[in-house]
């Protein structure tokens, strides 16, 4: 389909009557979107799938998923190959701006870091100093390429940057030594390390990253009805995190009658807004209650591999993380 054609069709509506969302996930990031075996999907990424699926669609499991490469990421959106994008993609100017996609809320605050061997004398207090002469390796045409090769300037050394379309690629690499190094965001690393250190003992470094990179879903512009949805499925995660709601006692809450007016509503009780959007009323109830709010999906996913939620951005606003959402009323 055509870009221009892709954004002039009332995608919620393309949706609904499909019956399925074809969301587009890496498929291959630790602990983010990863096929299985069996052919099904798991992680964070993937759940922020299934909770869009439900919202729009009444159902957990009415999603395609769409394993892309970075290459392929952009393209099958632009023409409508997918629907959504959940693929661990920084929210850059140039990506809002020259691409010209809209961008959901940040679900996840990232930075890029850098992976050796401390058999090479990398540890946890290593800096991008240290790297001069290595060979690097990274995601080809991403912002990790950029990243590194402005740092590296920065620190004023030299590197031999190799660059793959796939972090396979890039992590076998540096397993067998043709990479003395592998660069990307700290989450990647993170989840890498847990899935493959082996007997090797893989080091992440610098301690504070070289980037921002701030994870978030994306859709076509000019789909206002269908973006709102998205924005508010990922905001009604966080608000009902916040409100302590979770997906083993929204029921007993609701019956309690002691939720706030803020919560009932998103619940779809008295004032609910999802109908005007188009939605079932009960339809973040149903997310919450099938998926889970914020901290049940990053903590299912993420803390297994090691990423913790507490000291860092991914923390609820109200103790010093950058996890906040506006309200529902």
């Amino acid at each position: 389909m055509p870009v221009q054609a892709a954004q002039d069709v009332d995608l919620l509506a393309t949706v609904q009557s499909r019956g399925v969302l074809n969301c587009g996930v890496y498929g291959a990031a630790v602990a983010f979107s990863e096929t299985q075996p069996d052919g099904s999907t798991t992680g964070f990424d993937a759940d922020y799938c299934r909770a869009l699926s439900i919202v729009m669609l009444g159902d957990a499991d009415a999603v395609n998923f769409v394993a892309l490469t970075s290459a392929e990421r952009f393209t099958a959106l632009q023409t409508g190959v997918i629907d959504v994008l959940v693929r661990t993609t920084t929210w850059t100017q140039s990506r809002d701006g020259d691409l010209g996609f809209d961008f959901a809320p940040v679900t996840f605050y990232d930075g890029q870091q850098l992976m050796g061997r401390a058999s090479d004398g990398f540890n946890a207090a290593s800096t991008v100093a240290d790297i001069a002469g290595a060979t690097v390796c990274a995601t080809a045409g991403t912002t990790t390429e950029k990243n590194i090769a402005d740092a590296v300037d920065a620190a004023g050394v030299e590197i031999k940057l190799a660059t793959f379309e796939d972090l396979d690629i890039i992590t076998d690499s540096f397993i067998n030594g043709s990479c003395d190094l592998m660069t990307t965001d700290g989450s990647g690393l993170v989840g890498r390390k847990a899935k493959q250190e082996g007997e090797q003992e893989w080091v992440i470094f610098p301690a504070a990253p070289f980037s921002k990179e701030p994870l978030a879903p994306l859709y076509l512009p000019n789909q206002s009805t269908f973006g709102d949805i998205v924005n508010w499925t990922v905001y009604a995660t966080i608000i009902f995190d916040e409100k302590g709601i979770t997906s083993a006692n929204v029921d007993d809450l609701l019956r309690s009658g002691e939720l706030d007016a803020e919560a009932v509503r998103l619940l779809g009780g008295e004032g609910e807004l999802q109908s005007k959007m188009g939605l079932a009323p009960d339809a973040f109830y149903e997310v919450v209650r099938q998926i889970g709010n914020y901290d049940e999906i990053y903590t299912r996913n993420l803390e297994p591999v090691g990423l913790q939620r507490a000291g860092t951005p991914n923390a609820r606003w109200t103790e010093g993380g950058l996890i906040y959402a506006p309200p529902a009323r």
